[in-house]
């Protein structure tokens, strides 16, 4: 959504298996219908001051705490239901202040104006450790730390630390290979099968097209959709130990692997008639529209590329049913196997205090995960939660193969560079992604543009 490992090695806490969470995530999208499977943690009772669930909460009537992300829309009307409980519980008033896609910035402003919010959600791993280094977090305490240990993943857990101090909590994640698709257009264009293949899945888009359906919807205005396809096209195509490697920039973006995963975009970048709206239409859709324009309207697209977080947009923006009208397949193999990018955002305090570790003590149990998880639109790493709180089978049976991964995923690229690079908009990776979707035949110019902003920006951090 927006997220680099350490930029001196790979992500430590997330060592790849790539082939056996695509192959989870295959029997999972083939297998909506299954049994719950349920595991609850989050039944225990606790007793003590604000408890109303599996976590005891100190009460702090009289206090605002805000708290700042970069959702907006639909994402932060489910996330605002949760801050609704630990008002309820505490005592304490939210308020939540959008950052706009350039998180990094607008938070360093903030703290550098001597007004940081008490809560943060970071995008970005890589701004994580820069927000460490500059003494900018405040580590998380003894009751946020217990719920973290107890309800997350030693991958989980690690990718929220930074030498060898925990800051942050990641309570909302994101499997971003996925494609979703209009049952009626495919119905229509007499498509009875999914792709698995790149190959296929362009057959299917000029399938599609010549049916008159726009074939794929891009969301191209915001440049972070960009650099999920790339990452996926170049994990499958490339490999696992390229794409650590180009993550922590050991390898340059001049590198033949980037060339190839960008020309193999290019297959269907540079194809007008096989994108909603052509080039320039994609370049002027945002990602909500992107996903509206799939499930809504008089010419619907047939496929959307993104990640399980578009259910929200599907549920509040659309008619669409989930499992009827709009279905999911995991994005295509270019290489051997499909690929698996996940994301996620980690919570981290800006402020000492009471309130700001009690926010990240709730946001660390199983009972914000499930109030989160049953608004629909998010994974949760939280391995001991309610599995039955999600809102729709597709989403929970997603979920319950993340999880079953255990710490086998492969992190966001993009989210793992410092964030002049990878997380922000207008400059580094997202505009030279944006400017080669414009321009998809100047493969080499790309690369010396990626380069030159890649190495800019890892070497000031």
């Amino acid at each position: 959504m927006r997220s680099t490992s350490s930029r001196n090695g790979t992500l430590k806490a997330a060592k790849p298996a790539a082939a056996l969470l695509a192959a989870a995530l295959a029997l999972a999208l083939t297998g909506c219908g299954g049994s719950d499977n349920n595991k609850s943690g989050g039944g225990s009772k606790a007793s003590g001051s604000g408890s109303g669930g599996s976590v005891s909460l100190p009460k702090l009537d009289g206090q605002t705490l805000e708290v700042a992300a970069v959702w907006t829309g639909a994402e932060q009307k489910n996330f605002m239901k949760v801050m609704a409980e630990f008002t309820k519980r505490t005592g304490a008033k939210i308020n939540f202040v959008p950052t706009g896609n350039n998180t990094s910035t607008f938070l360093g402003t903030k703290i550098q104006g001597g007004k940081p919010p008490d809560v943060a959600f970071l995008p970005q791993v890589g701004v994580l450790h820069q927000f460490a280094d500059k003494g900018w977090l405040k580590p998380l305490g003894p009751d946020a730390t217990a719920q973290l240990q107890k309800n997350f993943s030693k991958g989980w857990v690690d990718l929220g630390a930074w030498k060898g101090k925990q800051y942050g909590v990641y309570a909302k994640a994101a499997n971003k290979s996925l494609v979703w698709y209009n049952t009626k257009a495919f119905d229509a264009a007499g498509i009875s099968a999914t792709p698995k293949t790149w190959k296929d899945f362009l057959t299917t888009a000029q399938t599609l097209s010549d049916a008159g359906t726009p074939a794929v919807s891009i969301g191209g205005a915001d440049g972070w959709t960009l650099t999920d396809w790339f990452e996926n096209v170049y994990l499958s195509q490339a490999g696992p130990q390229k794409y650590d490697q180009l993550a922590a920039h050991k390898i340059k973006w001049t590198d033949p692997s980037v060339k190839q995963a960008l020309t193999t975009l290019a297959q269907l970048w540079g194809k007008n008639d096989l994108i909603a709206g052509g080039t320039k239409g994609a370049l002027n859709t945002e990602f909500p529209k992107s996903v509206t324009q799939t499930f809504s309207g008089s010419t619907p697209a047939g496929m959307v590329f993104e990640g399980d977080f578009v259910t929200a947009n599907i549920n509040a923006d659309t008619k669409a049913k989930l499992g009827t009208d709009a279905k999911v397949f995991p994005f295509p193999a270019v290489g051997s196997t499909s690929p698996v990018v996940s994301g996620g955002d980690v919570a981290v305090a800006l402020k000492d205090g009471k309130g700001p570790q009690a926010l990240l003590t709730f946001l660390a149990s199983t009972d914000a995960a499930q109030i989160w998880a049953a608004q629909g639109g998010i994974l949760s790493p939280n391995k001991e939660m309610d599995m039955s709180s999600y809102k729709d089978a597709i989403t929970k049976q997603i979920a319950q193969q993340l999880l079953a991964a255990g710490d086998n995923f492969r992190f966001d690229m993009s989210d793992q560079a410092p964030a002049a690079f990878g997380g922000t908009a207008g400059v580094g990776e997202w505009k030279d992604l944006q400017d080669f979707l414009r321009n998809p035949k100047d493969v080499a110019g790309t690369q010396q543009k990626l380069e030159a902003d890649a190495a800019k920006a890892y070497a000031t951090g």
